[in-house]
């Protein structure tokens, strides 16, 4: 629990000048400066741009406590303790990352993200695998390939038979059927409709930026080289949920039996026309078991989720319960009812949620890189490619078995880079690839390539990461902020809140000298009692019983059964304002007249009228405990401002004012 002005939330400019070096107060001989008491009073007082001298000295009393609380902490060694320092590390990394992405580019990564969400793109491809860590003449013989089939396709070749002739993405080619899955007809490459995140993200970019009917360059993704073909673009469909009558025409159906399950199809449209239930229909025609129990209704979906005949006849309906014709699709024949559809929201109602795609995709590695970049210019980063070639030289095949030492780069001391004043040797760079070396190597070459580019990567980001405070105040003053927070909390908890709720002998203590604090008003005694079923239960029957004496159980018993409650009475000490009825009749003892209730009938029967008495320490615990804990810190602070000297230079608060 932090105090009200440490309020930890991170905020991505400098909120107040914290350049101010002026002194403002000394406490125990730490000086504070103007620029850091300005800070958090102006954070905390946004809508005063002007301070109030008055409020601004009743804040500086607050930020004083605030400051001797932390500096008891401090000099009890709080601050060293390790849970202390992974915790404000935890915090610290949390505060940094936004300091290693470029803004700039990862603001054109959202909107270009959301430009793409609106669009669905149907599209082919034809893939050329090659390893991601592939060596150059694997590389470029893959390459080669693709450019050989690009070719082709140029010279008036169908894109489908060369994808069916040359693709490496076994789906473009049929699959006949076994035991364990039935026969496939092969694709031709087409992928269906996809959107944004769909595919990876060079993959995507290649779709995108290909107009419909044109076939891509060759495209380098993880997986290889696709040649890209776009068939379509539409306008995205969002997500729709649909209900089908399905009817199977596996890949190895005979002309008889296809002209059969077409007759089917048509007799069930027909049905639907004539007016018959959709739902019924499904019942009777269709061959989707799974779901035509539920009328047929399928699992939301979005446009790559469908082959893209379903995708096609979904977008066709226009209309919420429109049924489609009959179409068919590689599996067979469909009917779809559209039930809902949910287009793509605004960039308002839809940035959340790719803002948190991005940080997960690849594409991510653009807003890194250019941070990467921003630093390396601003640390003059300075590269010696002999110094490279000669670790280079001294790696072997036993780096595959993960089994390369050192020892083979004894006596490689050079500077293969700097960074401003940091300088990173051959050894440096050794040592890291020898714990990075695993039996998942192919080529040496491209392993080197990939931990020199990941060593640098990380020492680039090390750097800036030991300058943040520096560079920027307000990162400085928020990591202060988890400091003291921390540290107030922990100390706050032992010396105050966890100590008001286990010292039961000071807490008592304090009850008896404060009673007078805690009093009742003046309260009655009496029975309400509530006429629930004055169909039943005449008012008048249950007023004699309390005049003759009746205790409330017997009365109870008397117009209540097991089953039925006819009557309630509720006995308490009422206070003003807790009973509508009690608030309803003059206070005093005996039986009330009848009183209106939001129950029903209702009267009270007053015992005594209580005056004014102390409530015990277990009716009043909860204000008694806070009033306790409020008593230990206002006791807490008069013994840290007797024990720290607190010096306030009032002329420079004076120009605060």
């Amino acid at each position: 629990m932090f105090l009200s002005f440490l309020i930890v939330v991170y905020s991505s400019h400098t909120v107040a000048q914290v350049s101010d070096n002026r002194v403002l107060l000394t406490i125990a001989g730490d000086d504070i400066t103007a620029g850091e008491f300005m800070y958090v009073y102006q954070k905390n007082n946004l809508f005063h741009e002007n301070p109030d001298p008055a409020a601004l000295r009743e804040y500086l009393d607050l930020y004083i406590n605030f400051r001797l609380k932390v500096r008891e902490a401090e000099e009890l060694g709080m601050d060293t303790i390790s849970s202390f320092r992974r915790e404000l590390e935890g915090y610290r990394k949390q505060l940094a990352q936004p300091y290693f992405t470029d803004q700039s580019v990862s603001e054109q990564l959202l909107h270009e993200a959301y430009e793409r969400k609106k669009l669905d793109v149907r599209g082919s491809h034809i893939l050329f695998r090659i390893e991601r860590n592939a060596a150059p003449k694997d590389t470029l013989a893959a390459y080669q390939l693709a450019m050989k089939a690009y070719d082709r396709i140029k010279n008036g070749e169908d894109f489908g038979i060369v994808a069916y002739e040359a693709s490496e993405d076994p789906s473009a080619r049929d699959t006949e059927g076994n035991q364990f899955r039935p026969a496939r007809k092969g694709n031709l490459g087409d992928l269906g409709y996809f959107t944004v995140f769909d595919m990876v993200y060079p993959f995507e970019n290649g779709a995108y930026n290909t107009e419909p009917g044109k076939v891509s360059l060759p495209v380098r993704t993880d997986f290889g080289y696709h040649l890209i073909k776009v068939t379509d673009k539409q306008p995205a469909l969002g997500q729709a949920q649909v209900a089908h009558i399905f009817v199977q025409v596996p890949p190895n159906t005979t002309t008889e039996d296809s002209i059969q399950k077409k007759a089917k199809i048509e007799a069930a449209y027909a049905k639907i026309n004539s007016g018959v239930a959709f739902e019924d229909v499904v019942l009777e025609f269709s061959e989707d078991k799974s779901s035509a129990a539920n009328g047929g209704k399928l699992p939301w979906f979005g446009s790559n989720r469908m082959v893209p005949e379903f995708i096609i006849a979904t977008r066709n309906l226009e209309e919420i319960g429109g049924v489609s014709d009959p179409f068919t699709s590689p599996f067979g024949w469909h009917i779809i009812k559209l039930i809902d559809r949910k287009p793509v929201g605004t960039f308002e109602e839809e940035q959340f949620n790719i803002k948190s795609r991005l940080e997960k995709d690849i594409r991510n590695k653009l807003s890194e890189k250019a941070v990467i970049n921003r630093i390396k210019e601003e640390y003059h980063f300075k590269e010696h490619p002999k110094t490279l070639d000669a670790v280079i030289a001294v790696l072997d095949s036993t780096l595959m078995q993960a089994e390369w030492d050192v020892s083979k780069a004894k006596g490689l001391d050079k500077t293969v880079f700097s960074l401003g004043d940091s300088k990173y040797t051959q050894q440096d760079l050794v040592e890291y690839i020898a714990a990075k070396q695993n039996k998942r190597i192919t080529d040496i070459r491209q392993f080197f390539n990939e931990s020199y580019e990941n060593f640098v990567f990380e020492k680039c980001l090390a750097i800036e990461d030991s300058k943040l405070e520096e560079k920027y105040p307000d990162f400085r003053m928020l990591v202060r902020e988890y400091h003291d927070g921390i540290l107030l909390f922990d100390l706050t908890d032992k010396n105050v809140w966890s100590k008001a709720v286990r010292d039961t002998l000071g807490l008592k203590e304090f009850y008896e000298a404060n009673r007078g604090n805690y009093m009742w008003d003046k309260r009655l005694h009496a029975s309400i009692v509530t006429i629930l079923n004055p169909g039943v239960v005449k008012s008048d029957n249950v007023r004699k019983m309390f005049t003759s004496g009746k205790s409330t159980l017997e009365i109870l018993e008397a117009f209540n059964t097991d089953t039925t409650l006819n009557i309630l009475i509720e006995t308490s000490r009422y206070s003003e304002g807790e009973s509508t009825v009690i608030d309803g009749i003059k206070w005093k003892t005996g039986l009330s007249p009848m009183v209106d209730s939001p129950d029903g009938p209702s009267f009270a029967y007053v015992y005594e009228i209580l005056i004014p008495e102390p409530r015990t320490l277990d009716e009043a615990r909860g204000l008694i405990t806070a009033d306790y804990q409020a008593f230990l810190e206002e006791r807490w602070i008069r013994e840290l401002r007797a024990k720290y000297p607190v010096i306030i230079h009032e002329e420079v608060l004076s120009t605060l004012k």
